[in-house]
C-alpha cells in the first residue's frame, strides 16, 4: 500500500486580552510551523480572544468576526503564501444578535472553503458558551483540502460518538478538535489527571471507531480561574498517541500516514458490520425501557 504522509502542525498557546497581540502571536507561530515542513495548521478554540465566557459581559460580542472578514482575508493570505492549510477556531458575527463559536478552513492556496459552526454548547461554571453561541445549524463538515480530507469538531463536540462517526462516514480523513479546557481551581492533581486522561480517552475512542486520525488542540495559560492544560496531541487510527505537548505554548509537528486507514480498516472492518437498520432509537432523547 503506497503510503500517503502529511506533516500536522497543532499550535497551543497562553492568550490574553490583546487581540491583535494573540493574532500576531498565531501568524507568528503559523510561519514557524510552515518553516518546519507543516502542510496542515491547526490552531486552538477561539484563538483570537481569551476564554471570555467564563463572565456574562455583553461587551464581549465586539471581539467576533464575519465570515468572511477582516480575519479570515488575512489568514487567506497567509496560507496561499505558504502553501499550507488553515483551520482557525474563532467567534463569528453571524447577524445581528446571532454569534457562532466557529471555525474555518483554508486550502493551501488560500481559498476559503468554508466554516463549521460548533454544534454542541455547554453551560458550566465558568464555561457559560450558552450566553455567547447559538448553536451550529449546517450540519457537520468534511473538506477535502489538498493534503486531507478534514472533519471539524469543535471542543464540547468531542464529547458526542454520533458527532465524530457522521463526520467519518462523510469521508472525513482526519477529525479535528479545537479546544479550549482546563481545571477550576478546586480541581487539582488527582482530580485533574483524570479529567485529562477522560479527555484523551474519548478522542482517541473516536479514531479507534472510525479507523481515522484525531487531532485535539487545546489552549494553555491560566485565564481566570481556569488553568487550560494544553497537551494538544494526535491519535492513530487504533488509538495510539502519536505526539503530545506539554502544558506550555508549543507548536506540536506530526506525521500521519493516511494510508493507515484502509489498511485499519481491512483489519477491523467497523463500517462493514455495522446494523444501520437497528439505529433508528439513536434519534431520541431517551429511550424509555419498555
Amino acid at each position: 500500500m503506497i503510503k500517503k504522509n502529511v506533516e500536522l502542525a497543532l499550535i497551543q498557546s497562553a492568550c490574553s486580552a490583546d487581540i491583535t497581540e494573540n493574532i500576531d502571536k498565531a501568524t507568528n507561530k503559523i510561519e514557524d510551523a510552515a518553516r518546519k515542513g507543516a502542510q496542515i495548521i491547526i490552531l486552538q478554540e477561539l484563538f483570537q480572544t481569551p476564554y471570555f465566557c467564563q463572565t456574562i459581559n455583553e461587551e464581549f460580542f465586539d471581539w467576533a468576526q464575519p465570515i468572511p472578514g477582516p480575519l479570515t482575508d488575512k489568514l487567506t493570505t497567509l496560507a496561499r503564501d505558504l502553501e499550507v492549510v488553515i483551520v482557525a477556531p474563532f467567534f463569528e458575527q453571524r447577524a445581528a444578535g446571532i454569534y457562532h463559536n466557529s471555525l474555518v478552513v483554508i486550502d493551501a492556496d488560500g481559498t476559503l472553503m468554508g466554516r463549521y459552526r460548533k454544534q454542541h454548547i455547554p453551560d458550566d461554571p465558568c464555561f457559560h458558551e450558552k450566553f455567547y453561541f447559538t448553536p451550529g445549524d449546517d450540519g457537520y463538515k468534511v473538506f477535502n483540502t489538498r493534503f486531507a480530507k478534514i472533519g471539524t469538531l469543535i471542543c464540547w463536540d468531542q464529547w458526542y460518538p454520533e458527532a465524530a462517526r457522521i463526520t467519518a462516514l462523510k469521508g472525513a480523513e482526519l477529525l479535528v478538535y479545537p479546544t479550549a479546557i482546563g481545571t477550576l481551581p478546586h480541581e487539582k492533581g488527582k482530580e485533574k489527571k483524570e479529567f485529562l486522561d477522560a479527555w484523551q480517552t474519548i478522542q482517541k475512542s473516536h479514531a479507534i471507531a472510525n479507523s481515522c486520525f484525531v487531532a485535539a488542540v487545546n489552549r494553555t495559560g491560566q485565564e481566570g480561574k481556569i488553568s487550560f492544560w494544553g497537551h494538544s496531541f494526535v491519535s492513530g487510527p487504533f488509538g495510539k498517541i502519536l505526539a503530545e505537548a506539554g502544558d506550555d505554548d508549543e507548536v506540536l509537528i506530526v506525521d500521519i500516514d493516511l494510508s493507515q486507514i484502509e489498511s485499519q480498516r481491512r483489519i477491523w472492518p467497523f463500517y462493514r458490520d455495522r446494523r444501520i437498520d437497528t439505529y433508528q432509537p439513536i434519534v431520541k432523547r431517551y429511550i424509555e425501557n419498555e
